[in-house]
């Protein structure tokens, strides 16, 4: 931890160095309970039971197929799911489909056809007649109605050091190298060195990003990656969730103003020398780096506010609806949803308790 007479957000230790507000002397609003329950409110329901249950039967239908079988197949699960920084809903689950014995010969066409057939074999049509198993460029989906979720079958073969490759989008046979493995256990690591804040952050940055921006780019791994370097970086400290948020909440709007501004992107932290690729236009970027430098000067202004109820209400907008469209963040006791105070049931200077008597203990 910095000393005392350091600022809580960079590292100048006067305040003839320092550009941010000084920290209040009186009582801020860290609204533990608060964050508590917005964690509560952003956690998966029953996707957290429907999402295996699909993974199952997906790894299942790749696995009893014999000429997978003879390349090895040992599908598991990865992405937000298995890092158990997904948020509510859950719409998306990534099984990696390792294929360990495949032959080199074997393009990355003839490993998608061999899935598609397989996998459309098991799951065939919807209730309208529609296939549930979609072809995509680099994995197949298959959709599970009745969960309202779909699963992406990603084929995998050996680069040789531990790694992966993955087919590159738009190619037949070209193939771009991913370790998910090494990710889920960084994400981990992680969060063990941070006193298990690090996950509840990824969660709260995330629905701080749906909220922001929507469905527009950049996505909640883009933010997820972004996170993870800012605390790697060492730029992420804290006593409790609400300075953990805010804290990280800076230093991603930074990196995202860095990739803006200067293209410089946001390193892979499983793979060195390599970076995240994003999908997004100028546009949305333009948009990110403007909402979340707002974002975070918002929060760093509801950390330090003496009034409890106007910093939930500010937490309350970054982090919106989860994805059931209920309010994430709750007001303290006491206050309105509007964050004003609650009138109080008893008048200054009453001499009697209202449906009581004049008895007290």
């Amino acid at each position: 931890m910095r000393p005392a007479s350091h600022c809580q957000w960079c590292e100048a230790s006067s305040a003839g160095q320092c550009r941010h507000k000084p920290r209040s002397e009186g009582p801020m609003a860290h609204l533990k309970q608060q964050f508590k329950d917005a964690l509560s409110s952003i956690e998966p329901g029953d996707d957290k039971t429907n999402a295996p249950e699909a993974h199952r039967l997906v790894r299942d239908a790749l696995e009893a197929d014999s000429k997978l079988a003879e390349y090895g197949v040992s599908p598991i699960l990865i992405g937000s799911y298995k890092r158990n920084v997904s948020i509510r809903r859950i719409k998306d689950v990534d099984v990696f489909v390792r294929l360990a014995d495949v032959p080199r010969d074997v393009t990355s066409t003839d490993i998608l056809d061999r899935f598609f057939k397989v996998l459309h074999a098991e799951f065939g049509t919807d209730s309208d007649g529609h296939r549930r198993t979609k072809r995509q460029d680099r994995s197949l989906q298959v959709s599970f109605p009745a969960y309202d979720l779909y699963v992406d079958a990603v084929p995998a073969r050996p680069y040789g050091d531990g790694t992966w490759e993955i087919p590159q989008k738009g190619d037949a046979n070209e193939w771009v190298r991913t370790n998910p493995d090494g990710l889920t256990e960084l994400s981990s690591a992680m969060n063990a060195d941070h006193d298990e804040y690090y996950v509840p952050t990824v969660k709260l940055l995330r629905q701080t990003r749906r909220a922001l921006l929507g469905t527009k780019k950049p996505g909640g791994f883009f933010i997820e990656m972004a996170v993870y370097q800012a605390f790697a970086s060492g730029a992420v400290s804290g006593n409790d969730q609400a300075e953990y948020y805010v804290r990280a909440l800076r230093e991603v709007s930074r990196i995202i103003d860095d990739f803006v501004t200067y293209g410089i992107a946001v390193t892979d932290p499983t793979l060195p020398g390599h970076t995240i690729r994003i999908r997004a236009t100028d546009d949305e970027l333009d948009t990110a780096r403007t909402r979340f430098t707002d974002a975070a000067a918002s929060a760093e202004a509801a950390l330090t506010e003496e009034d409890a109820g106007q910093a939930a209400l500010a937490f309350r907008k970054l982090l919106g609806t989860n994805g059931d469209g209920d309010t994430v963040f709750p007001m303290p006791p006491g206050f309105n949803e509007d964050g004003s105070k609650k009138a109080s049931a008893i008048s200054p200077g009453a001499r009697v308790v209202p449906a009581g008597k004049r008895t007290f203990g």
